[in-house]
This record gives structure tokens, C-alpha cells and sequence, in this order.
């Protein structure tokens, strides 16, 4: 599986976002997107005319931690690579979501926070393109990283191991080379790239971490 960085601009200055992607963008492999709504998480963050108004060639991988997605993700694909949604927001209908996905054009995710076991997602892990596994408790940047996740990123890739993982939480150049050895290809990376007076040597040092 091809190894991914895809640096989260919840970390990132709102006020010039455009300039904080470009700053990054041609030593990354896509830009992550997190998009709260205060009611699934303790935050809120940004919508899809924030989202549209980004200007780069990178795919953007937008992960929507909002409740009752399916009714902005039609807003959301026209900016968006692939679009996450959470099964603790989707339990009655996921299948039905990620096909919506997927009609839209746009690859497919299904995350799950860290005390949701694996076991919840398994009906869709032929139909999704990626499994975004949350190492910590979504909501805020900067949050420690949760290491009983990892058990669950090794079974993952031992059952699907075509499949794309994703980390997202508390990823840095320990924790991301903990999650490589466990499984995981695509690392979300918010403060530790944004947060770094050196974002370029923060970005070779995951790249060495996970290769």
C-alpha cells in the first residue's frame, strides 16, 4: 500500500488557509479536512463554502464528524477526493451513506472513534475505499495519542489488506512509525506539521518514520 502524509488543517491559521496549504502541498500526498459540527464533537469548525474556496491540486480528504451527514455530503463532493463518515453517526443507514458517497463521485471512508470496536464496520469494508481510525477522541487538536487503537489497526490490515488505513490523532514521528509497523498507510498529521516553526522537517521526519 502506498504510504500517504495528509497534513489536517484544524491546526492550520483559518485566516490564511490557502497560503498554509501551499506552504506544505508539494511535499504532502492530500490535504485533510475536518468538519465539526458542536453536536457529534465539541467543536466547530468549517463548512463547505470554506471548503470551496481552497486552491490546490492536492485531492482533499474531507472526514465529516457531523451528525446526520448524508444531508451535506452532496455540498461537500464537488471539492472532495473522498469523504469520511463516522459510524457512530450512520449506524441504522451505513451502507446506504457510503453508496450516496459514491454517487457523487467521490471515494468513500467510514471511521470509528477509539472505543467503537472494529467489529461494527465490517458489514461495509467491501464497499468502502478506507477506514479512518480515530487515535484519539475527536474534537480538538493536540490530543495524546491513544495506543490501544493499534491492536485494532494490525487486525484491520490482516483482514482487508488491500484496504487504505488511516490514522488520525496525536500522529507524530513515534506514533506514526507505531501505526506503519501496525498497519496503517495514510497518517492525518494536524499540530505537529501546522504547530512546527519547521513544517518541511516535520514532514521528512514522518516520511522516515513510515517508510
Amino acid at each position: 500500500m502506498k504510504v500517504k502524509i495528509a497534513p489536517s488543517v484544524l491546526s492550520a491559521d483559518f485566516g490564511k488557509l490557502n497560503e498554509e496549504i501551499a506552504s506544505v502541498a508539494k511535499h504532502v500526498d492530500m490535504i485533510h479536512i475536518d468538519v465539526m459540527d458542536g453536536h457529534f464533537v465539541p467543536n466547530i469548525t468549517i463548512g463547505p463554502v470554506v471548503v470551496k474556496s481552497i486552491k490546490t491540486r492536492l485531492p482533499l480528504d474531507t472526514h465529516l464528524m457531523i451528525e446526520h451527514p448524508q444531508k451535506y455530503i452532496k455540498n461537500f463532493a464537488a471539492y472532495s477526493k473522498i469523504i469520511t463518515i463516522h459510524y457512530e453517526t450512520c449506524r441504522r443507514d451505513l451502507k446506504k451513506v457510503v453508496r450516496y458517497i459514491k454517487k457523487q463521485g467521490c471515494k468513500a471512508g467510514v471511521s470509528i472513534n477509539p472505543a467503537t470496536p472494529l467489529s461494527k464496520i465490517y458489514s461495509v469494508l467491501r464497499d468502502v475505499d478506507m477506514v479512518l481510525l480515530m487515535t484519539v477522541n475527536p474534537g480538538f487538536a493536540s490530543q495524546a495519542f491513544i495506543k490501544s487503537v493499534l491492536p485494532k489497526i494490525k487486525y484491520l490490515r490482516h483482514i482487508a489488506p488491500k484496504l487504505d488505513i488511516e490514522v488520525d490523532g496525536g500522529v507524530n514521528q513515534k506514533t506514526a512509525k507505531m501505526c506503519r509497523e501496525a498497519g496503517a498507510n495514510i497518517f492525518v498529521a494536524g499540530s505537529y506539521i501546522f504547530g512546527s516553526n519547521k513544517r518541511l522537517s516535520a514532514i521528512k521526519s514522518l516520511r522516515r518514520a513510515v517508510s
